[in-house]
């Protein structure tokens, strides 16, 4: 096993941002409504681990389970569908009030949008959530997705109708070419990272994930104490770390988890600049969703007001999670998760049973009184390599 588990704690934080209007649990309200409207929404489990909490000496372990999301296996739907919404309501001057599913697959809608193909780059999750929107709409897509991409990530988006294909390139050089060629064709480009000049779209999809974060709200009986969400932009990190800061009169302790080989946002975190810094190469990490080398300016921009912690770690500590999740202690309930998924109840999971990340769990406030909540992000989006890691253990750099 290689890598280190490596922290980063801001101590003071302005628990305020300029962006946090479009976060609040009022947002998430409207948000979740779009989504309530499309055919087969519910609300993902919240699974309480109990047992898992007793042997690791929690008082309560609580993860949302997203692998029931609309049949696709991952949360990203959320922010693609209700972007896509926001993008063709305005464009056709209908108003926030009627913005729902039904009103977006009329054939006035059709008519005219026709000719119009939506573009993206992704690691698998984001683009398939473009891509089964545009479809259920009746629409088009084209997704680019970065070398390396597992095949059934591709075929799983293809099957959808999108004209998906895989670059020679690494995830941020992907996400320029979409960039360009949705431009040379004058075509909508829905991607969920930030810069300066590109920042609606972005906030619309971080804006859709409020559905998962105020699903898990109000289901849990206590608030908790400690939250763990994953980033490879920031996007959905940022987005619920601002929901929560404002749910909660009591704000949770916010926690950010990132792989070793692609930790833009743990390095941004501790340079503490002012400036974005990046991460380039390959970005070889088993956590693919979390591949990304560039941080997303807005989604920082929240991060830094909400976060205490960030946490750059190895593969292995994803590895753990995906099997611990997949094999439940006693009646607590079982759940599928990817790499990226698992990433989070994986650290804390090796938080407290590591002797040697004492200094990290006293920082982090990690005791027999914290009521921990995770998001498990995705299913086994890949079967093959969650085989390979969940039966056999084999992964680069084990």
């Amino acid at each position: 096993m290689t890598g280190n588990i490596n922290l980063v704690h801001l101590k003071s934080i302005s628990h305020s941002c300029r962006l946090d209007e479009m976060f609040t649990p009022g947002a998430a309200e409207k948000v979740r409504a779009f989504h309530a409207t499309i055919p087969g929404y519910e609300p993902t489990p919240l699974v309480s681990l109990q047992n898992l909490a007793d042997s690791l000496g929690l008082r309560s372990f609580h993860v949302k389970d997203e692998s029931y999301r609309f049949g696709l296996s991952a949360f990203k739907c959320l922010g693609g569908s209700w972007c896509i919404a926001n993008y063709i309501a305005e464009r056709l001057g209908i108003s926030e009030s009627d913005i729902t599913f039904g009103r977006l697959t009329r054939e006035d809608v059709h008519r005219n949008m026709r000719g119009i193909k939506f573009v993206t780059a992704t690691d698998g999750n984001h683009g398939r959530g473009i891509a089964w929107t545009a479809s259920r709409l009746g629409l088009g897509s084209v997704v680019f997705m970065p070398a390396g991409t597992a095949k059934e990530r591709l075929k799983n988006i293809q099957a959808l109708g999108s004209e998906a294909s895989v670059t020679n390139l690494n995830y941020d050089n992907t996400v320029q070419h979409a960039k360009y060629f949705a431009e040379s064709h004058g075509w909508p480009w829905m991607q969920d990272t930030a810069f300066s000049g590109y920042e609606d779209i972005p906030l619309r999809i971080m804006q859709g994930y409020l559905t998962m974060a105020i699903e898990a709200a109000e289901s849990l009986a206590e608030a908790p104490t400690h939250i763990f969400l994953q980033a490879g932009v920031g996007s959905m990190a940022g987005a619920l770390s601002s929901f929560f800061a404002n749910y909660y009169r009591d704000k949770p302790i916010i926690t950010i988890i990132e792989p070793n080989k692609a930790d833009c946002i743990f390095r941004t975190a501790r340079a503490n600049d002012g400036k974005l810094h990046a991460v380039t190469g390959n970005l070889d990490t088993i956590m693919a969703g979390l591949a990304c080398g560039i941080p997303c300016t807005v989604a920082w921009e929240l991060l830094k007001s909400h976060a205490e912690n960030y946490i750059s770690m190895p593969d292995y500590v994803a590895a753990e999670g995906m099997r611990v999740l997949g094999n439940p202690l006693g009646n607590d309930g079982r759940i599928i998760s990817g790499e990226s998924g698992a990433s989070t109840a994986g650290f804390v999971y090796e938080l407290m049973r590591n002797d040697a990340l004492d200094h990290i769990r006293k920082t982090l406030k990690v005791d027999g009184h914290s009521r921990v909540l995770c998001i498990s992000t995705e299913g086994d989006t890949d079967r093959e390599n969650y085989r390979r890691i969940v039966w056999d253990g084999v992964y680069p750099g084990y």
